[in-house]
């Protein structure tokens, strides 16, 4: 059997590698995490977590009583010049609490778990490419750069999974390319001292940005979430089904936005600002596929898990992380590596059995909305409708019990059913 340095590599130590690696390590295994930055570290993220995120906290065993953590009820509503409060629901399979968390230790938190579990934690470490073998093609480890040093270093693992972020680059490596035919998303966002936000117990959802310069209504939704330190953390995102995707200044879009809010919130007060405003892309909907190849597990962003319905990312990073754990565990203790490998290509359909159907739902929202005049009618008509907002809710946020549960839930469950997976 040839010289490994772990049962299993994970790429990257945001909320998918963490998770997987704790989980697996829960198993048993040595696992390698691998993270190209130092921890903490500034990361772009709107900050909110929805139950469902917590639900994966839980699971991980993170002490959400700890000083940093700030709860919530639920989402406020804004637009049509309306403003709706939606408690999150009451639900057996999640809590009815959300969370705010900055980025700069959310990840840390996470590693720090999957090191408690077990896991060696390697930062400062970029993976540069696979290690394939030479016979069969199969991915049996990682290179990777520490540090300055130009000069790679190899580790060898059986099972490999990727949690690298958007970029990828390790499946590009492989030729697993991004799918230009799923939804995408580009969020913009910006801390604020903000007395007047910073302890709200919603988190805030504008459907309708408003222009500063003009009064008219600009392309993309908005937030505002309380962080509870004096800070609140505001973005907008613009979707590719938006005709003003690619097309727009996102940082001006953002702080025109902010300079028609109430003049008592100070966010369109430059001297307010905490830090630069930051972007990311939000890769929605399975946009590269297969999840799996050659010995390679790809979980969270670098999968293209994010929401398309509400742009949550961390939640799918996570579970999908459990799901990428439990498959590898498998394949672990299978004695050949045919037997592991027949382990291994289960985890597409894993995924998509979870996700596809809400998923594809999911990309018909997204090109729905992207139409004015779609998306007016819906807050015209949608948001007086406190019940038919409620469902809205459960829809958007992906929380429902999966058996039992209300009229809502059965509902929501039957039309993933039916949806064709994407």
């Amino acid at each position: 059997m040839p010289e490994r340095d772990a049962d299993a590599i994970v790429v990257g130590a945001g909320p998918g590698g963490s998770a997987a690696a704790y989980h697996l390590a829960n198993h048993g295994a040595r696992v390698l995490l691998l993270e190209k930055s130092s921890l903490p570290r500034e990361k772009v993220c709107g900050d909110g977590l929805t139950p469902r995120a917590v639900a994966q906290l839980v699971r991980m065993g993170v002490d959400l009583d700890q000083p940093g953590w700030v709860r919530n009820r639920g989402l406020r509503v804004i637009g049509g010049g309306l403003r709706l409060e939606l408690p999150w629901p009451a639900l057996a399979s999640y809590p009815d609490f959300g969370l705010t968390r900055t980025r700069h230790d959310f990840d840390h938190i996470l590693a720090t778990r999957a090191v408690a579990a077990g896991a060696e934690l390697r930062t400062g470490h970029t993976v540069t490419g696979p290690v394939a073998d030479e016979d069969t093609g199969r991915v049996v480890g990682v290179r990777a750069t520490v540090g300055d040093d130009p000069e790679p270093v190899t580790f060898r693992a059986p099972v490999v999974i990727a949690a690298d972020g958007v970029s990828g680059r390790l499946p590009l490596a492989l030729g697993l390319t991004k799918r230009d035919d799923r939804p995408l998303g580009v969020a913009v966002r910006r801390y604020y001292h903000c007395k007047a936000k910073h302890d709200d117990d919603f988190l805030e959802s504008w459907l309708e940005l408003r222009s500063r310069d003009t009064g008219g209504i600009m392309p993309g939704y908005g937030w505002i979430f309380g962080m509870g330190d004096g800070r609140v953390n505001v973005g907008l995102g613009v979707l590719n089904s938006s005709s003003a995707f690619g097309r727009t200044n996102y940082r001006k879009l953002l702080t025109d936005w902010l300079g028609a809010t109430p003049a008592d919130w100070g966010l369109g007060d430059e001297a307010n600002a905490d830090g630069p405003i930051m972007g990311a892309a939000l890769p929605m909907g399975f946009n590269r596929v297969p999840h799996y190849r050659r010995g390679v597990m790809l979980v969270g962003d670098t999968g293209g898990m994010v929401n398309p319905f509400n742009g949550e990312g961390i939640p799918y990073a996570m579970e999908s992380g459990e799901i990428a754990a439990e498959v590898a565990a498998q394949a672990l203790a299978r004695p050949t590596v045919a037997a592991a490998e027949q382990a291994l290509r289960c985890y597409p359909q894993l995924l998509s059995d979870r996700y596809g159907g809400y998923y594809r739902l999911g990309g018909v929202f997204v090109k729905l909305i992207g139409k004015p005049h779609v998306m007016n009618v819906l807050i015209q008509h949608g948001l007086p409708r406190p019940l038919l907002m409620r469902f809205v809710l459960k829809l958007m946020a992906n929380l429902t019990d999966p058996r039992g549960g209300d009229a809502m839930d059965r509902i929501i469950n039957g039309l993933v059913r039916v949806a064709p997976a994407v």
